[in-house]
């Protein structure tokens, strides 16, 4: 009776382990998951900044261009 009952203590300790590795594991996942996500948003953020302050920079170098070439022209009508 005795064997028998320190195999079934054995048994329930691993059952008991084998639930808490699957917990683990999916939590570690879960983890990993989040982390992914987060530079996933982090990295669209970032090319968001840069494409901003790109079509912020071309309409002002075009605004600064035609605004050259409007007068160029203008003086040599005039001229």
């Amino acid at each position: 009776m005795k064997m028998r009952q320190s195999i079934s203590d054995w048994e329930q300790a691993f059952v008991k382990e084998i639930s808490l590795d699957r917990h683990r594991r999916e939590s570690l996942r879960r983890q990993a998951e989040k982390r992914t996500i987060k530079r996933e948003v982090e990295k669209r953020h970032k090319r968001g900044f840069l494409r901003f302050w790109l079509l912020v920079l071309t309409l002002v170098l075009t605004a600064v261009v035609v605004t050259v070439v409007m007068f160029r022209t203008l003086y040599l009508l005039l001229g």
